[in-house]
């Protein structure tokens, strides 16, 4: 098993607990690393974070099934948005979870995604998340890219300080 995290902390308490639960669990904390990691020895599973500190988790998901198409892989994050999961899962990832998961949340994700594909439902049966919704996860995206300096955060989205922060003050829309 193969872990992704750039949180060294967080990466070693995962690796320590898959290691008691008697899988051989290696980690890496950046892209490169965990490239490198698994042309020498393709991981069965995969524990990729979203955001690594160096590049997209979303295209090491790609370089990782591109190396080995039968690796099961479950992406993690802090700052998750259905557009994001949607990437994961069309890119072959088995599952998307949002932090904090521990390593039951996450041999239960490689456990539902090794079940049988779901039934396709109909699109009507979804409600289609609100405009207000949306703003909310892009709004928190681009703080989170920003690392929470609200001031380069109101730069990037091109509106006022103050605007954002009062944005920010709001509870997430339903």
């Amino acid at each position: 098993m193969l872990i992704v995290d750039d949180d060294a902390v967080l990466l070693n308490q995962l690796v320590r607990a898959f290691r008691d639960r008697d899988y051989d669990a290696s980690g890496a904390t950046s892209f490169d690393a965990a490239l490198e990691s698994a042309r020498r020895d393709p991981p069965e599973f995969a524990v990729i974070d979203l955001r690594i500190a160096d590049a997209s988790g979303l295209e090491l998901v790609r370089e990782l099934l591109a190396l080995d198409a039968q690796t099961q892989v479950v992406v993690l994050t802090g700052y998750g948005s259905i557009a994001t999961a949607i990437d994961a899962v069309r890119l072959g990832a088995v599952y998307y979870l949002a932090k904090p998961a521990d390593a039951d949340d996450i041999l239960a994700a490689f456990a539902r995604g090794s079940g049988p594909p779901p039934r396709e439902l109909d699109s009507s049966q979804f409600e289609a998340p609100s405009l207000a919704r949306a703003e909310w996860e892009h709004i928190h995206r681009v703080l989170s890219d920003c690392h929470g300096n609200i001031s380069e955060a109101a730069r990037r989205l091109k509106i006022h300080r103050r605007s954002l922060q009062r944005k920010l003050n709001k509870y997430a829309p339903d």
